[in-house]
């Protein structure tokens, strides 16, 4: 076993984590993953120090278990639609595309990844402003990532970018921070962000195994210090509060 703590990190962090752990004294062996995966490892029994969860359910349900003693609040991101070249979609029109039958949705796995249950809410949310939208939008969903076997995107693509311009989505839910990243690549897509009706919040949560290593406490409390907040601002992620 290794001196340096096991930090294990939603997808979605992966390149935040990459330069927090870089710095003098943070580093770690790092596993990456959807967050929903990673508990369900966790609550088997395999190794983990320090888990970044991209909700605060699974981390709490570890706590619950008596995992860990304590759950916190650390970031925030937001659930958008990363749209294809040339679609026609704004903020006002995103639920008609959404519920376009020509119109091809992709998402995360619900249960598995958290981006995916924050897929379902926004469905959720689009059924109160339209009966039957969350039917109809759960039974054409693509559920395209967060599953026990990733999409493998060609080296230097980003999954998002890839899977877009491959034809699987017209329009993917996913977060911000992935739509970000996805634009970099392929600058034509375009992101658009839910109306307020529709708009979704994704809260990230850290939680540190009960007799972990010091080490594990210590790189806790750097992310949550102003320069690990700063970090993940640069990366796209909210840290107030």
């Amino acid at each position: 076993m290794t001196g340096r703590p096991a930090l294990w990190a939603a997808g979605s962090l992966a390149a935040a984590v990459a330069d927090l752990t870089a710095r003098p004294g943070m580093d770690a062996d790092i596993t990456v993953g959807p967050s929903g995966l990673l508990r369900r490892r966790i609550a088997a029994g395999e190794r983990c120090d320090l888990f970044l969860s991209a909700d605060l359910g699974h981390p709490l349900a570890l706590a619950r278990h008596g995992w860990a003693s304590a759950v916190v609040r650390f970031a925030g991101n937001g659930l958008c639609a990363l749209a294809r070249p040339g679609l026609a979609v704004s903020p006002g029109t995103l639920l008609d595309v959404l519920l376009d039958p020509a119109v091809t949705v992709g998402t995360s796995t619900p249960g598995a990844d958290p981006s995916g249950d924050y897929a379902w809410r926004l469905f959720a949310a689009a059924d109160t402003l339209r009966p039957g939208a969350r039917a109809a939008l759960v039974a054409k969903a693509r559920v395209l990532t967060g599953g026990e076997v990733p999409p493998a995107a060609p080296p230097g693509r980003h999954v998002y970018a890839w899977l877009v311009d491959g034809g699987q989505a017209d329009l993917f839910l996913t977060y911000r921070t992935n739509a970000v990243a996805a634009i970099a690549d392929n600058p034509a897509l375009r992101m658009v962000d839910p109306p307020p009706a529709l708009s979704v919040a994704a809260s990230y949560a850290l939680a540190v195994r009960r007799h972990a290593p010091a080490s594990a406490r210590r790189l806790a409390l750097a992310i949550l210090a102003p320069d690990g907040r700063e970090v993940l601002q640069v990366h796209g992620f909210t840290t107030d509060g």
